[in-house]
């Protein structure tokens, strides 16, 4: 269902303060819904994305997830389908045909029988020793490289499985707009940065310690093309475009980032720093969640001895 009277394109949602429609984030596993979620008024009526559904996958190139694609009966699955990458088929190779043919002479000698022109006599020819003896050795040979290549890729495919677990891990986004925490991709990469009292410390923390809060600004109240910004922190934390545009416009008074950490501890007093932890990691900001492990935790009180 459509919620933009202004993009007929589902695939964008209009832009209120450029006056455009503005195309969706495109997402890896995830297919966009209509308009992004967003109506002409700035307002999120539901996420602006969805998980792809069993059998389904998008690799970050389209804004739909598309049908995984079938082996056919000549290959194999050499790696399922995911919810990020489509299936992957090989050829069925014929283990008849897949080694080197090598052919051994049982016989001492063989023979051909060469017609000679305007003759009927025949001549017997033998074939050497040594040319035994190599055809023999090339048999173990074989088997040797085939051992070394056999390991070499073997070696090779876990180097790129590490290669790969990792880059998910650091390439793990979610797109503009307010949206539940997924904790699921983000609190392993967090306890390793942040240690627990820093993430179980209340927000108000960060804008008590001043040291940390000038860092966050100087890092994310530039609007810098590419990057993820305080506008985008406020938008996963569902202020309005118009709220946005406005403290902006008051940037040279009062940093936009102080004023959205205000507003979240004064409607969120509940929020930690860990809220907005997996909020950075969200807009893919480590940078910034480092800072947050300046944070310097509360003092633990002493018990008094008699």
């Amino acid at each position: 269902m459509a919620l933009s009277d202004n993009c007929k394109d589902p695939t964008t949602f209009w832009n209120r303060s450029a006056t455009q429609c503005d195309p969706c984030e495109k997402i890896a596993g995830y297919e966009v819904e209509p308009n992004c979620g967003r109506d002409d008024k700035g307002g999120f009526h539901f996420d602006s994305h969805k998980k792809c559904k069993p059998n389904t996958f998008n690799d970050g190139s389209q804004d739909y997830c598309q049908q995984c694609s079938t082996c056919s009966p000549d290959t194999s699955v050499l790696k399922t389908c995911t919810s990020i990458s489509d299936t992957i088929c090989q050829e069925i190779r014929n283990e008849s045909t897949a080694l080197p043919k090598s052919t051994t002479t049982h016989a001492a000698t063989s023979f051909s029988i060469a017609t000679m022109e305007n003759k009927e006599e025949t001549y017997i020819t033998t074939v050497s020793p040594s040319s035994q003896h190599a055809a023999l050795w090339t048999i173990p040979i074989i088997i040797v490289l085939l051992l070394f290549a056999g390991l070499f890729a073997l070696m090779m495919k876990k180097r790129r499985g590490v290669c790969k677990k990792a880059f998910y891990r650091r390439a793990s986004y979610k797109n503009e707009g307010f949206s539940p925490i997924q904790a699921e991709t983000s609190c392993e990469v967090l306890d390793d940065m942040l240690n627990a009292d820093i993430l179980s410390a209340p927000l108000h923390k960060v804008l008590d310690d001043l040291d940390v809060l000038e860092e966050l600004v100087i890092l994310l109240d530039p609007d810098t093309q590419g990057i993820k910004s305080t506008k985008h922190l406020a938008s996963h934390c569902s202020f309005t475009s118009t709220w946005i545009t406005y403290t902006y416009s008051m940037k040279d008074t009062k940093s936009p980032l102080k004023a959205v950490l205000e507003g979240v501890t004064s409607k969120q007093p509940d929020w930690t720093v860990g809220n907005l932890a997996k909020l950075l990691r969200q807009m893919n900001r480590n940078d910034a969640i480092s800072v947050l492990a300046k944070l310097r935790p509360e003092p633990v009180p002493k018990t008094s001895q008699e």
